[in-house]
């Protein structure tokens, strides 16, 4: 693994980590966002949940490095459906850059890491 993947593994991990751990424990601003996108409050914890699976997957890919390209297409995934929302709701590109950005970054993970995606559990 690479010092460029190690780096932004971290990154997407802890940016991940607090915006879904926001989203599951109902923090103001999550609440808030997901009113403003016009999706109900369960869609949040769900959403929450599913970037909490994400950033698990990123942290077991430390070791296990077949998990760091999973962890990071599920995270991209997660991203394009925020950014469809964003979209949605005739957000600003300001608005959506963030999520934008850490969405990049996920499928960058997944492109430097790709080879190691046969290795995952249960492809072989």
């Amino acid at each position: 693994m690479d010092t460029l993947s190690i780096i932004l593994q971290i990154l997407l991990a802890l940016m991940f980590l607090f915006a879904g751990l926001g989203k599951v424990f109902g923090s103001k601003s999550s609440i808030e966002t997901f009113n403003h996108l016009q999706l109900p409050q369960w869609f949040r914890v769900i959403t929450g949940l599913v970037e909490l699976v994400g950033v698990a997957s990123l942290i077991i890919g430390f070791w296990e490095e077949s998990w760091v390209p999973a962890g990071g297409l599920l995270l991209g995934v997660v991203a394009i459906g925020a950014i469809i929302a964003h979209i949605r709701a005739k957000d600003s590109f300001k608005q959506a850059f963030t999520i934008l950005l850490l969405g990049i970054i996920g499928f960058v993970l997944l492109w430097i890491n790709y080879s190691d995606l046969s290795n995952f559990p249960g492809f072989k």
